[in-house]
């Protein structure tokens, strides 16, 4: 990454076009109202949503994820270099694809009118939000409105008007109020036995032209929720299914946090007790308990137990082996599988769900997939080391004319070599070079900028006492 070899350019211009139907047991679901709800400016699209009512009251959810095994074939150049990159790039202001755009933004992407081959993950909902029933299979489906988180969003919640898409699509505006209704109660479901509901500071970039002007906050939503709780609910039936067939799998694990003890004291300053054995459950308690008490410092907290609670990483698992569930989505099996076009675990995952239902043995060794989950842990750690250096470099171009400014801020990690602070507006992170006795996550305190390296991406800040 960033430049395809000459070897996968030519595959990709050997491509005549989209996947075709691959067996006779692929169903025709063109005729649903599927809609994809991404970011503004995404392209790459990998999966689609639809619900209904159930005749028992409940609701089933169909989530068509894009059939990129269908073109990228193990073993070969393009599949060899997605599994050197393994995940794709957000920098600021460019994407570095996974695969090339033909494919990831055209061909494998479930594009608006186009019809296009999809793995379909069905999920059977009684009305009080608990999966009754569950299946997989391939099927042809049709992209009806190519829809945006911020406009769903704002009119879900009553601040904004239909979306324009949705209008054209007869249908769709009650489809998408019931996906929204059901999400939610797919949250709740989740919160009770112990999932987290963090929300964290994003920022994303305001380009005036080619050059960076701010950067502002990119807050989570209802459309948001809607796709995430839709993906995490597809991806634990994906990881359940291959364990029914016997197969093994690749997991997206988050063991139980390494400094639970710092997040007791972050409970106990905020005046919340936390058990000292890890509990998902207390934590969420907390967490709800927090965002009611002071919802504006609600995000600093969330990025405070996230980075306590430590990185995820991919693990397999084995037929006969036992490994972590995740502890922040309080989901005992879970594997990537819902953005093939992006990241190489959900196409390892594809290629396992076809060949479980095509009745083939296992395309993978134990060996293989140990190695693999391995790999594409290291891979996307250094492409978030990437994404942050970038994300650096443009915070330091944008304070680099505000030396000597002084913010309000809250540490953000603490080690005995260095100590990281965020200010709140904007919100950028920095080191602090001098001040640091007595820091840890979590705390507080005015800190005054003095220096900027654009090119190392280096922000360091002072204590003000």
């Amino acid at each position: 990454m960033p430049e395809f070899p000459p070897r996968v350019l030519d595959e990709v211009k050997s491509i005549p076009g989209p996947a075709g139907v691959e067996t006779e047991s692929t169903r025709d679901l063109r005729h649903l109202t599927w809609c994809s709800i991404d970011n503004d400016d995404s392209r790459d699209l990998d999966q689609l949503t639809f619900a209904k009512q159930t005749p028992e009251g409940g609701v089933q959810v169909l989530v068509a994820i894009a059939n990129v095994d269908a073109l990228v074939k193990a073993g070969s150049p393009l599949d060899e270099h997605a599994q050197a990159n393994t995940t794709s790039v957000y920098a600021v202001g460019h994407i570095f694809p996974m695969l090339p755009e033909r494919l990831s933004t055209d061909l494998t992407s479930l594009n608006l009118h186009e019809d296009r081959q999809a793995i379909v993950v069905e999920m059977d909902f009684d009305s009080d939000g608990r999966l009754c029933n569950s299946d997989i299979y391939r099927a042809t489906v049709r992209n009806h409105a190519k829809l945006a988180y911020d406009s769903v969003a704002a009119w879900l919640d009553g601040s904004g008007p239909l979306p324009v898409p949705v209008q054209a699509v007869p249908g769709l505006d009650e489809n998408i109020r019931l996906q929204d209704q059901m999400a939610q109660q797919l949250k709740a479901v989740r919160q009770a036995y112990g999932a987290l509901d963090l929300e964290t500071i994003q920022t994303r970039p305001v380009f005036e032209g080619d050059t960076l002007k701010d950067l502002v906050l990119d807050r989570r939503n209802r459309a948001k929720d809607l796709i995430s709780n839709f993906m995490i609910a597809a991806n634990g039936v994906v990881a359940r299914f291959l364990k029914a067939h016997q197969f093994p799998s690749l997991r997206r694990v988050v063991s139980k946090p390494k400094r639970w003890n710092r997040i007791v004291d972050l409970a106990a300053e905020a005046g919340h007790l936390l058990p000292r054995d890890p509990s998902s459950t207390a934590l969420e308690d907390f967490l709800v308990w927090a965002q009611a008490t002071d919802p504006t410092t609600f995000p600093d907290l969330s990025l405070s137990v996230i980075k306590l609670l430590g990185p995820g990483e991919y693990a397999a698992q084995l037929v006969d082996g036992h490994i972590p569930g995740h502890f922040g989505l309080a989901v005992g099996d879970y594997a990537h599988s819902t953005a093939p076009n992006r990241r190489y675990p959900d196409v390892i995952t594809q290629r396992l769900l076809k060949a479980a239902l095509d009745q083939r043995p296992v395309p993978y060794s134990d060996e293989e997939l140990k190695q693999l989950a391995e790999r594409c842990t290291e891979a996307e750690d250094a492409a978030k080391k990437v994404e942050r250096q970038v994300r650096k470099s443009a915070a330091a171009l944008l304070l680099e004319s505000r030396i000597g400014s002084v913010f309000d801020a809250i540490v953000t990690g603490a080690n005995q070599k260095e100590t990281w602070v965020r200010i709140l507006h904007p919100p950028i992170e920095g080191r602090l070079i001098t001040g640091q006795e007595g820091m840890d996550v979590g705390r507080r305190l005015r800190v005054q900028l003095v220096r900027t390296d654009v090119e190392l991406g280096f922000i360091d800040f002072k204590r003000q006492r």
